[in-house]
């Protein structure tokens, strides 16, 4: 690998260096901003008073995140893998909205350009590879996942029986006028949601609605605690932030030579 590409690889795609952590905090203070832009310019006040000034920093930051998408691409050895990775996308789709919006002139645009002006709150994702804590959260749900979808299976099979079972108690003059209705009713009072658009009037309907409620607290905590016990599992912990330069593998080994998974000679060796 060049010199030059060898170092802009280690600025922006690791934080063990200087310029690396310098890089990923300017990143972040830019990523932050410009999800406040989106949301001001959604303030009809702010945005009639200072629309031109909202646009010319939105068209700033949309060319430094396209300068940072550009170097990303011509870091590594194997582009592709950068371009149609999650967070090649993500990075792509955190720009394109703001050139696209020049293609739709016109007021029957106007719902497009709006559209594609909200589509960069995706940028908002870009800060996911900077939360370390969201590794071992993802560790743990994933650790968790079958166990969750049963769960998930047998509140979806209670919230049917319970459902049918409103359905037929109460009926039409409640608003329970079919087993689907009913059987959202069901979903939002034990998720303790409550919006209150549904609701049952006999004693026995009000009964069964009771019942539902007080197990609703239960089976909130259930999908909690199975999460936590994972996350409360002792992990090694790694802050090796090294990325092989070939097929962008983010964890290794500290002091490893060569990536795990395609055998690159990683960055930090000379």
């Amino acid at each position: 690998m060049k010199k030059w590409k060898h170092r802009l690889h280690e600025i922006i795609y690791e934080a063990d260096t200087q310029a690396g952590k310098a890089f990923d905090l300017i990143l972040l203070v830019f990523i932050l901003l410009s999800v406040v832009l989106v949301a001001l310019e959604s303030v009809p006040s702010i945005d009639i008073t200072y629309h031109s000034l909202l646009d010319q920093a939105e068209w700033f930051i949309t060319l430094l995140f396209t300068i940072e998408y550009v170097l990303r691409i011509l870091s590594v050895s194997r582009p592709q893998k950068y371009i149609f990775s999650f967070f090649g996308i993500i990075d792509l789709l955190s720009i394109l909205p703001k050139y696209l919006s020049l293609l739709f002139i016109g007021t029957h645009s106007l719902v497009a350009i709006k559209a594609l002006r909200l589509l960069r709150v995706f940028r908002i994702l870009k800060l996911t590879p900077y939360i370390k804590e969201s590794n071992n959260l993802l560790r743990a749900l994933k650790s968790s996942k079958t166990k969750i979808s049963v769960f998930i299976f047998g509140v979806l099979v209670l919230c049917v029986i319970f459902g049918t079972v409103m359905y037929l108690v109460e009926g039409d003059r409640s608003g329970f006028t079919s087993i689907p209705r009913s059987i959202y009713w069901c979903i939002v009072t034990l998720t303790t949601v409550g919006y209150g658009d549904i609701a049952p009037a006999t004693p026995f309907g009000q009964l069964i609605a009771s019942f539902i409620m007080i197990l609703g607290y239960g089976i909130i905590a259930v999908p909690t605690g199975i999460v936590t016990a994972e996350m409360a599992k002792p992990v090694t912990v790694d802050t090796n932030t090294q990325a092989c330069p070939n097929c962008l593998h983010p964890s290794h080994k500290e002091r490893a030579i060569y990536c795990h998974q395609c055998g690159e000679l990683l960055n930090d060796v000379q």
